[in-house]
């Protein structure tokens, strides 16, 4: 499947963008082929709303391939269990391996001297 756009959202009933007013459904506008696209739509619709506090859109990609980053400090060299009070990391999305991976790079040379923190490359 190849990948596509679509620019979703509209008003919601607080700034915690979780439930659309009055009961309505998301909007969905696209599908556009290309996030360059997507984004020219984006930002038409933001700038519409710019001054309502309640609206928001966001930028949803279908089919295509997503790398993340995931990780963090984990309680022993299993790496299973996070530290108390650590939350796991989620980088990303990546559209393709090399950039997932030049992320992934910086996060482990940054934590080189800690035993306790791992990063890996997910595929979504």
């Amino acid at each position: 499947m190849s990948e596509q756009y679509w620019v979703v959202g509209g008003e919601y009933t607080d700034t915690s963008f979780t439930e659309i007013a009055g009961g309505k459904p998301e909007q969905r506008h696209g599908p556009y082929a290309t996030a360059d696209a997507a984004r020219t739509a984006w930002a038409a619709l933001s700038m519409a709303a710019v001054d309502d506090a309640h609206t928001r859109y966001r930028i949803e990609r279908e089919g295509g391939e997503e790398y993340w980053v995931v990780g963090g400090t984990y309680t022993d060299t299993d790496f299973t269990t996070l530290q108390d009070g650590c939350a796991e990391e989620r980088l990303g999305p990546f559209n393709d391996y090399d950039k997932a991976m030049d992320t992934w790079r910086g996060k482990a040379w940054a934590t080189v001297d800690d035993g306790f923190v791992r990063y890996r490359i997910e595929q979504a």
